[in-house]
């Protein structure tokens, strides 16, 4: 094996989760970030089962489980009548017994904190700030990577954890620009003491509307509730940071429950980003050089698995790594191992989308189709998704 670390493109909750991965199995890394310091953008994130199990191996459990809330059951609404659509309980017995894990959700900075925390602990991560990998030779011994300010770096291979817009995915797939969905992403905080008594319940309720729908739930111990606003638009920014257009907001939801339009009048200034995704691809590796997370396999939110999708590809990628004589040939079964599990998501978040955002005919389908589940015949339906992977990252076929 060689004795030059592995280089990781991006800094991110993928990128960290790598290198931790790595450095259990005795493997360093040098972790390449393009801002000048490690943080976040964003607010809460869903965790599955599937994503406790990759802590469970990664030795974070008590780390994320200090920072995460716990919710009662996820929840769907009609925005418009205000009938419930569909109630999921989580955390309870049953629910435990299925799946062995809980479900909880997370301040996306506590997240990446436990990662970068754990992985600097080991002493087996480097990290270099104010870097990003513009462009790597692969000598077939080493991959030799130029930085942004034209010095380069040497590692036995290259891990593109560095996101939608990735670099790395050029040169493998390119494929060019993601696919723009068409929907247009709202969030905002807000603090405890002003979410209006209606909505002030320790559940992740989604309130689905006609092209629209609003998700909240509480984060951070419970100090804040977390808002994500959905519609369709035709708006197009890149980026995590842009200010949303309040006015178009209102306009979108007008006509909605009272819920829904106390909590949007609530926030003042929201953020806003496009939700992207790529089609599926059966090889994201060549040579020393693989991908992974959403440079991989970006998704759309609808099903609340980015983070944990790239922390099972984190600890698959490590377990191969680590089980092959050369990266080559560890990239290859990674990908093998991943590549029809993480399609499955990104195409059944699209249609997730679809039923969000229904209306007339299709969204009373919806009511009909949703409304009569028993909870284990909701579980049946998520069972692939939250028991669907080994300890090891690897999909488990059913």
């Amino acid at each position: 094996m060689s004795t030059k670390p592995y280089l990781i493109a991006g800094g991110g909750i993928g990128g960290f989760a790598t290198a931790l991965a790595l450095a259990r199995k005795g493997i360093e890394s040098i972790v390449i970030e393009r801002e000048d310091e490690l943080r976040e953008a964003g607010a809460g994130i869903q965790l599955g089962p599937n994503g406790f199990r990759m802590f469970e191996t990664l030795g974070v459990t008590d780390a994320v489980q200090a920072n995460a809330v716990f919710p009662e059951a996820l929840v769907m609404m009609d925005a418009l009548d205000g009938s419930q659509v569909t109630r999921v309980p989580l955390n309870t017995q049953q629910f435990n017994d299925r799946f062995q894990y809980p479900y909880g959700v997370i301040y996306r900075p506590d997240l990446h904190d436990s990662f970068i925390d754990a992985a600097r602990g080991t002493g087996k991560v480097d990290v270099r700030l104010a870097s990003k990998v513009e462009s790597y030779e692969d000598t077939g011994d080493v991959v030799r990577a130029t930085l942004g300010n034209g010095s380069t770096i040497e590692g036995c291979a290259l891990i593109g954890a560095d996101g939608l817009w990735s670099n790395v995915r050029e040169t493998i797939v390119a494929d060019g620009r993601p696919r723009v969905s068409g929907h247009i992403a709202y969030r905002a905080v807000l603090p405890e003491a002003e979410v209006p008594e209606p909505n002030h319940r320790n559940e992740v309720i989604l309130w689905a509307g006609p092209k629209t729908h609003l998700v909240h739930y509480p984060l951070h111990r419970g100090d804040i509730f977390n808002l994500v606003s959905v519609f369709h638009s035709d708006a197009y920014e890149e980026g995590w940071d842009v200010y949303g257009d309040i006015d178009e907001l209102n306009n979108r939801f007008a006509g909605q429950r009272s819920e829904v339009m106390g909590m949007l009048e609530k926030i003042e200034s929201w953020r806003m980003w496009v939700l992207c995704d790529r089609d599926p691809v059966k090889n994201w590796s060549k040579g020393r050089v693989t991908l992974l997370g959403d440079a991989a396999h970006p998704m759309l939110q609808y099903l609340a698995q980015g983070a944990c999708m790239a922390t099972e590809d984190a600890v698959c990628l490590a377990h191969h790594a680590a089980t092959h004589g050369s990266p080559a040939d560890a990239f290859t079964a990674y990908q093998a191992d991943r590549y029809l599990r993480t399609a499955r998501v990104q195409m059944t978040a699209r249609f997730y989308g679809d039923v969000y955002h229904a209306a007339g005919p299709v969204a009373e389908l919806r009511q009909m189709m949703l409304s009569g589940r028993l909870p284990e015949q909701a579980y049946d339906g998520m069972s692939w998704l939250y028991s669907g992977v080994d300890a090891h990252g690897r999909q488990i076929l059913s």
